[in-house]
Parts: C-alpha cells; structure tokens; sequence
C-alpha cells in the first residue's frame, strides 16, 4: 500500500498513544491484540473526542 501522505502513519501512531495514555491504557509498540475491548474503544473514542474538539476550534 503506498503513503499518501508522509509521515502520516507515524503522527497517527502517536495521536494513538497520546490518546492511550490520557485513558489510562498502557499502550506498547508494535502488536496490542492483549486489550480488551473496552481498552481498545476507549483509546478509540478519545481519539474521536479529541478530532472533534478539534474540528469544532476550528470553526
């Protein structure tokens, strides 16, 4: 699959532990498949919150 945007992948991975870590799930490189699946939506969904308060200070 080729980047469209580079260092796309890298800043998402980032937004993903920042996110993590501000939900309180210790979140590893590489492969996580040990989360369960509230660990996993609650990264998920902060990171949605956090787009959206984003989006909304741009208004």
């Amino acid at each position: 699959m080729a980047k469209l945007v580079p260092g796309a992948k890298d800043a998402l991975n980032k937004f993903k532990m920042e996110a993590a870590n501000e939900v309180g799930v210790n979140l590893k490189q590489g492969y996580n498949g040990d989360l369960t699946a509230k660990q996993a939506g609650s990264i998920g969904g902060q990171m949605v919150k956090k787009m959206i308060e984003s989006y909304e200070k741009g208004m």
